[in-house]
């Protein structure tokens, strides 16, 4: 039995049709991280943590410059580095968590960021969320990122009714092709930070309101609901 009660052939297609209206509503969706390189898609993922995009994308030029690679991030000196984390919270903690990281990358990745699952979620600091953020958007391998915007929209969505994320990556990732897992996750987050917000959704504002069980749980009035939209400025 799925969760709304539908046929599975019946999800599926909501599913996907959900997905390629967001695609046509989202044509710039990509990971609001700014990197160059894995390594720094890597770490700045690792600093997400707790805090915004923006902040995260604000910090990290001064760190990139000053930790080039993961031999320089093992070799850190603590005090310097948590001066530069401070503006992101938890800073002793992500300092721990970078230098462990260098440390683990170069004792038994040659410095080089893996392009596995099974080795990325073996390095400090890195779970299979951040490890999904790193293969889909740093080395094209699909991967579904269940954060907390991904899984309220895809329980609202009705396409689980899982709270753990792992068993939400893989229900939700059954239902689509493995090819668009990555995309996936970008559309349901860009959404999930405009428009379906968690304490008041923008239902009349949401272009797959149609498709949508839990419409309703928000303002469904269009101006109001207009009101209600966020630009999403990578934050």
């Amino acid at each position: 039995m799925t969760p709304t009660g539908e046929s599975r052939l019946a999800l599926v297609r909501r599913a996907r049709r959900i997905d390629r209206e967001l695609a046509a509503a989202y044509p710039d969706a990509r990971a609001e991280l700014d990197f160059t390189t894995p390594l720094e898609l890597l770490v700045a993922t690792v600093l997400s943590a707790q805090t915004t995009d923006v902040r995260v994308n604000a910090s990290t030029p001064a760190i990139f410059a000053r930790y080039p690679d993961a031999a320089a991030y093992a070799g850190a000196e603590p005090a310097e580095m948590e001066e530069l984390l401070k503006p992101l919270g938890f800073f002793r903690a992500k300092t721990r968590a970078l230098i462990g990281l260098g440390q683990a990358l170069v004792e038994r990745f040659d410095g080089e960021v893996p392009a596995r699952l099974d080795d990325l979620v073996t390095l400090p600091g890195v779970g299979r969320k951040t490890a999904n953020v790193v293969l889909g958007n740093a080395f094209g391998v699909p991967g579904i990122t269940v954060d907390t915007h991904f899984g309220r929209l895809a329980r609202r969505f009705g396409w689980t009714a899982q709270e753990d994320p792992v068993k939400v990556e893989h229900e939700v990732g059954d239902l689509f092709a493995k090819r668009d897992w990555t995309m996936l996750s970008h559309h349901l987050v860009w959404h999930g930070r405009r428009v379906c917000h968690a304490r008041r959704p923008a239902c009349g504002a949401c272009p797959v309101a149609r498709w949508c069980p839990a419409y309703g749980a928000g303002e469904t009035d269009p101006d109001a609901a207009a009101k209600l939209v966020k630009p999403g400025p990578r934050g």
